[in-house]
């Protein structure tokens, strides 16, 4: 029996070692591709599908990679689409986002992932403060990356408001609104924001209708809103080389705030090397992707090609 079970073994090795030497011999000479290895991280969760040139999605505050999905859908026959979750958001463990900062790390992270993954000069779109990873992973890493396009998002969410406004003074306003969600939840968050008597107009809005889209750790969710309401992207979009997109919801009520963005988004990405293009979907609000999936679609294959 010992015998029988010794000789299946040396059958099985001569059979699978000369097709494991065939195919790494053929990966040297280039007629297989190398295999890149699995990618783990603590910060960020990855979902990968599809083939063709690669699309990165970065959801924002208080959404998973599944805020894209309608868009993936559509996309993955001809294009591979990889969807980001930033740990912490929905129902995903919080990993070491636990502690420290979270938009810097998570693009890193992702930064990182395109390095090991062999990723080509991808197409990055990032919705709100998934729009800033997007803009810190372009100018980190230059030609690298194909192609940006942020989905209602700014490189200083305050700017919306008052185009003098700074970090500094803000960041009272920010602090505040981090202990709020700590302590209330994001439900009740805009609510106890508002008893204090803060307005904050337009970048509130686009901050806070995030939130309870699919929550999240208070935690992360808290750390989020800090970092969407007191980071000041404008001194890095001189480094960013590839061309921006920049698509947002907008209203054909000339009272609305939404009405008059696109002067607000020209004042606020004029750093870039080269001129943004502006796409209003007209009908949506922060949620571009979601309330307007049609129409934004339309913008994201005008944008690949």
């Amino acid at each position: 029996m010992m015998i029988r079970l010794f000789v299946s073994l040396v059958a099985t090795l001569f059979v699978f070692v000369p097709a494991a030497q065939a195919q790494v011999q053929a990966q040297i000479q280039g007629r297989l591709p190398v295999q890149a290895p699995a990618f783990s991280s603590s910060r960020i969760i990855v979902e990968t599908r599809g083939t063709g040139p690669d699309i990165i999605f970065i959801p924002g505050l208080g959404s998973t990679g599944s805020a894209w999905r309608s868009t993936a859908d559509r996309l993955d026959d001809c294009y591979r689409v990889h969807l980001v979750t930033v740990r912490g958001f929905g129902e995903t463990d919080i990993g070491d986002n636990v502690s420290g900062g979270l938009a810097g790390p998570a693009a890193s992270e992702i930064e990182r992932y395109i390095r090991e993954q062999r990723i080509d000069r991808p197409a990055v779109i990032g919705h709100s403060l998934g729009g800033q990873i997007a803009l810190r992973v372009a100018a980190d890493m230059g030609d690298r990356i194909g192609r940006v396009m942020v989905v209602d998002s700014s490189p200083f969410f305050p700017s919306l408001v008052d185009a003098r406004a700074t970090s500094a003074q803000v960041e009272p306003l920010a602090r505040l609104g981090y202990q709020a969600l700590l302590l209330f939840g994001d439900q009740a968050l805009k609510s106890q924001v508002a008893a204090f008597g803060v307005d904050m107009g337009l970048a509130g809005d686009m901050v806070f209708q995030g939130l309870g889209l699919q929550g999240g750790d208070r935690r992360v969710l808290a750390q989020g809103l800090y970092e969407a309401l007191t980071v000041d992207l404008r001194p890095r979009l001189s480094q960013i080389t590839a061309p921006v997109t920049v698509v947002y919801g907008w209203t054909r009520d000339t009272e609305a705030p939404r009405n008059r963005l696109e002067g607000l988004y020209r004042y606020g990405f004029q750093g870039l090397p080269r001129t943004a293009r502006f796409e209003r979907i007209e009908g949506a609000q922060h949620q571009v992707m979601i309330e307007q999936p049609q129409r934004f679609l339309a913008a994201v294959q005008r944008f690949l090609s």
